[in-house]
Formats: structure tokens, C-alpha cells, sequence
């Protein structure tokens, strides 16, 4: 548990920026249950912290009532300033939302990877339970850009997604390589195709955004334990 919060506390530090090359953004707190450094906010430029501001309350709302139904207005009535004053920092709302996407998917992906790497030697199955707790607690706990990403992507048009798809790519092969490495060492079932287990897990973990209900801080991690214990005992090498 300390190992996966760690994580996605970290920022983007992890080497998933090298799957796709994007302009550099400034530095944000990614959790939304964490409570900003007074002196590192101090140090942080005003026009940081109001970029950064944006994009959290943009982030809120793409989440709650989804990319087509929120307006500028709205993001600058959430993030306290003039509605004018977003465009010192943003050209349009498709370009907030480009950074949202790609911030809630570098989040979970550097989060599940770091997780995964830092487990050491052990049992591919327990590499892929690392896995699905990271991907869970970056959705439901601590990043509103993941779950934002995650609840609105498919109802964008096909050019606001185009930009997106390659570093979606690559976290969809880090999985695959987890249950091919899995499947090769007999962890799992020689028969069983990789590429629609992926798609099912991922699915699965996804679609918790609209039933989970946050409890407490152990919630996520059970429901990451019942899901392993749900995939394993139905695809486990007879």
C-alpha cells in the first residue's frame, strides 16, 4: 500500500514521457487527497499555480458532467478567476483538454509501472496484482485527470483522440507483456489469447469509475485483491 501511494505521488518523473514526445508541462500535484506543500507553493510562479488551477478544475469538471456539457466559464468559475484570464494560459478548451488527457494517462501509467518495478523478483501474478491495484487507486483515489481521461475519452471526436492513441498504445502493451510473461512461465493458461484478456481487465478496471464508492482508504485496495483473486481464479493454469 505505501509502495503504490509513493507512486503516485511522485509526479512525472518515470520513463513513460519516452513513449510519446510531448511539449513539457509545468509540474502539478497529481493527488487529490494531498495536501500542497506551503514552501514548494511559494516558490511556484504565480502564473504556474493559476495554469495549474485550471487544469484541476477543468479536470473536476470533464469528470462530473464530461467534456461537451462544461464551458471556460464554468472552469474559471471553479477555479476562481476571470473567465478572460484562462486565455493567458490557453488557447482553447480542446487544448485544456489535451493536457488533462495526457496527464491522467501518464499518471496511471507511470504509477502501475513504477509499482510493477519496484516489487523486485516476484511471482508474475503478484506483478499483475501490483498492476491492478496501482491502475485502481490512480482512478478511483487520487488523480482526477485519470479518471477524467478514462470516463470522457470515448465520447470525444476522432481528432481530439488522435493525438492520445500512442502512449494509450503503449500502456496497453506494458499489460500485454505482463500476461505474455505470465502466460509463458505458466502462471496462466498456454490457450489463452492475450490481447482480449488485456482488453477485458482493463475494461473491467475502467468501468469501476461508475459504481465504485470510496469508503475509506482500504476500499480501493480490497476491491484491488477481490479483482485479482477474480481474473487468476478464472484464467490459472489447470
Amino acid at each position: 500500500m505505501k509502495t503504490v501511494r509513493s507512486s503516485l505521488r511522485s509526479g512525472d518523473r518515470s520513463g513513460v514521457r519516452s513513449a510519446v514526445r510531448r511539449p513539457k508541462a509545468p509540474a502539478a500535484s497529481r493527488g487529490r487527497k494531498t495536501e500542497p506543500d506551503k514552501g514548494s507553493a511559494a516558490a511556484t510562479p504565480k502564473s504556474e499555480r493559476s495554469r495549474d488551477l485550471i487544469l484541476h478544475s477543468a479536470a473536476e469538471l470533464f469528470r462530473r458532467q464530461g467534456f461537451s456539457a462544461t464551458t471556460l466559464r464554468q472552469i474559471a468559475a471553479r477555479a476562481r478567476i476571470k473567465a478572460g484570464s484562462i486565455y493567458y494560459h490557453f488557447d482553447s478548451k480542446e487544448q485544456i483538454l489535451d493536457e488533462v488527457l495526457d496527464r491522467g494517462l501518464r499518471h496511471v501509467f507511470e504509477t502501475v509501472k513504477n509499482s510493477v518495478e519496484r516489487a523486485g523478483k516476484v511471482s508474475h501474478r503478484r506483478k499483475i496484482g501490483l498492476a491492478i491495484e496501482a491502475h485502481l487507486v490512480a482512478l478511483l483515489e487520487t488523480s482526477d485527470f485519470t479518471s477524467a481521461n478514462i470516463r470522457i475519452y470515448g465520447q470525444l471526436p476522432e481528432q481530439l483522440k488522435k493525438p492520445h492513441r500512442p502512449l494509450r498504445r503503449a500502456y496497453a502493451e506494458y499489460w500485454d507483456q505482463l500476461f505474455i510473461d505470465a502466460r509463458r512461465d505458466g502462471e496462466i493458461r498456454a490457450d489463452m489469447e492475450v490481447v482480449p484478456l488485456r482488453m477485458f481487465v482493463i475494461g473491467a478496471l475502467n468501468w469501476t469509475i461508475e459504481w465504485f464508492r470510496l469508503e475509506n482508504r482500504d476500499a480501493v485496495l480490497e476491491l484491488a485483491r477481490r479483482t485479482e483473486t477474480l481474473i487468476f481464479e478464472g484464467v490459472n493454469k489447470p
